[in-house]
C-alpha cells in the first residue's frame, strides 16, 4: 500500500534537494534514450520477398497498399484470433492510443494499421464496439502473422515452445503483441522490414502508463500478475464489476 506510511515527510527544501537527485537519473536516462533510438536508426534492413494478401473494409490490400502512398509503416500486431469473441484488453489498452497520434503520423510520412488473424467479419464488430477509425485489416489469408512472429505454426504449439521476443520460449497463446516497422523505396517499389518490438517492447506507445509513472501510486499493479492485467478493461467495461485480466481470451 503507497500511503504517507511509506515517504518521509518533508519540509520544501529537503523535498527539492531529493527532487534535485532523481533528476541526474531522469537526465542520464533521456541521454540512454537517444542513444537507444540512435542505435534503433542504424540497425541494418532485410527485404520482404514474400506478397501478403489482406483484407479490410475496402477488400483486398497487398502490403503495399498498406502504406497509402506513403514511405514508412507501422503495423501493430494485434491479439485477435480466428473465433475469439473480442480482442485482447492489452492490445486494445495499447489501440487505444493510437487516434490522437494517427494525424501526426501520416502528416509525418508513417502509416500506421493493426493487422490481426481473425478474418475481417470477425474484426469489423470489434472496432465498431471500441469505436476505433484507425485502420485494421486480417492477415487470415497469408502467412504475415507467422513470419513475423506474432502468431505460432501448429507444431511449435504441440511442442510447446514458439520464437517470440528473438528467442524460443514457452508457449502460452496463440497470438502474441508486438509491432513491426516498414519502408518502402518510392522509386523502385521495395519493402524492407526494419524494426520489430514484442512482449514489453510496446510499452513506451502506451501513454497511460507515462502518466501513471509521475503520479503518487505509481502503476500500483499489486497483484495477482503484477501487470495491466490486474485492473486494465475494454474501454467500455469499467463499469462493470468483473476485473480486468490480459489473456488469449479475455
Amino acid at each position: 500500500m503507497n500511503s504517507t506510511q511509506d515517504h518521509p515527510i518533508v519540509s520544501p527544501e529537503e523535498w527539492l534537494a531529493a527532487r534535485r537527485e532523481l533528476l541526474k537519473m531522469e537526465k542520464a536516462l533521456s541521454r540512454q534514450r537517444d542513444e537507444l533510438n540512435a542505435a534503433r536508426l542504424r540497425l541494418p534492413w532485410t527485404r520482404v520477398e514474400k506478397e501478403y494478401r489482406f483484407t479490410g473494409p475496402d477488400g483486398e490490400k497487398s502490403l503495399a497498399d498498406l502504406f497509402a502512398g506513403r514511405s514508412q509503416l507501422i503495423v501493430q500486431h494485434f491479439m485477435l484470433g480466428p473465433g475469439w469473441e473480442q480482442g485482447c484488453v492489452g492490445c486494445s489498452f495499447l489501440a487505444d492510443h493510437i487516434a490522437g497520434a494517427l494525424p501526426h503520423l501520416e502528416n509525418h510520412d508513417v502509416s500506421l494499421v493493426a493487422i490481426s488473424r481473425a478474418p475481417w467479419p470477425e474484426i469489423a464488430p470489434f472496432q465498431k464496439r471500441m469505436d476505433w477509425h484507425f485502420p485494421w485489416v486480417s492477415s487470415a489469408s497469408s502467412d504475415f502473422n507467422l513470419d513475423f512472429y506474432a502468431s505460432f505454426p501448429p507444431e511449435n504449439r504441440r511442442e510447446g515452445k514458439v520464437f517470440y521476443n528473438f528467442e524460443w520460449v514457452d508457449f502460452e497463446c496463440e497470438e502474441l503483441p508486438g509491432h513491426s516497422a516498414f519502408y518502402r523505396d518510392p522509386d523502385t517499389g521495395e519493402i524492407f522490414h526494419t524494426y520489430s518490438a514484442y512482449a514489453r517492447g510496446g510499452e513506451d506507445i502506451i501513454t497511460t502508463y507515462a502518466y501513471l509513472d509521475i503520479a503518487p501510486k505509481g502503476r500500483n499493479e499489486t497483484g495477482p500478475n503484477f501487470n495491466l492485467g490486474d485492473w486494465v478493461k475494454h474501454h467500455d467495461r469499467y463499469a462493470q464489476r468483473e476485473g480486468g485480466e490480459c489473456g488469449c481470451h479475455s
